[in-house]
């Protein structure tokens, strides 16, 4: 099962940001950069979660409205919104080094925090029926609680592998 924390002993970083009025995080080791809300092409039979694909520097890059696949509602794009383009290992591909670029929006960057291991708690348990795989764990802050997010498990491999299909056709 779950671990009650989270077996390091190295600071790490995050960069935190909002989705409504929670305070997410991702490891600043996957973040390739954070952008301004370029024109965004919507691909056709593409899941509601997944807006569409962006153009960066020739390379075609899925956006994933993560607000929407958690039931949140979709991302209205205001003047704070950004994609964070980050960079997750494919799990379903058999190269032991393969990984894809996959664009998340973010209605508000904020910044980058320091945690240590101390300061993080293991994902919450809330039941059988619910899937808590993407949360690597909750970061306790001066502010409360920010989760941290494991980009890898937010999509599940089937996923995964239909949006490198989608992106590589668009």
């Amino acid at each position: 099962m779950h671990n009650d924390t989270i077996e390091s002993t190295e600071i790490t970083q995050y960069l935190t940001f909002k989705l409504a009025d929670e305070i997410y995080a991702i490891n600043v080791g996957h973040i390739r950069e954070v952008l301004s809300v370029p024109r965004i092409t919507r691909v056709p039979r593409m899941p509601s979660y997944l807006s569409g694909v962006i153009n960066l520097r020739g390379n075609v890059i899925p956006v994933l409205d993560i607000r929407e696949k958690f039931g949140m509602g979709k991302t209205t794009i205001t003047g704070n919104t950004s994609i964070i383009v980050t960079e997750i290992e494919e799990v379903f591909v058999e190269e032991a080094d393969s990984s894809m670029v996959i664009g998340i929006f973010s209605d508000e960057v904020q910044k980058v925090i320091d945690l240590d291991p101390s300061l993080i708690e293991g994902p919450p348990r809330i039941g059988s029926t619910i899937d808590t795989s993407f949360i690597e764990g909750m970061g306790k802050t001066d502010e409360g609680f920010v989760i941290l997010l494991r980009l890898d498990r937010i999509l599940s491999d089937a996923e995964l592998s239909g949006i490198t299909v989608e992106a590589r056709d668009a």
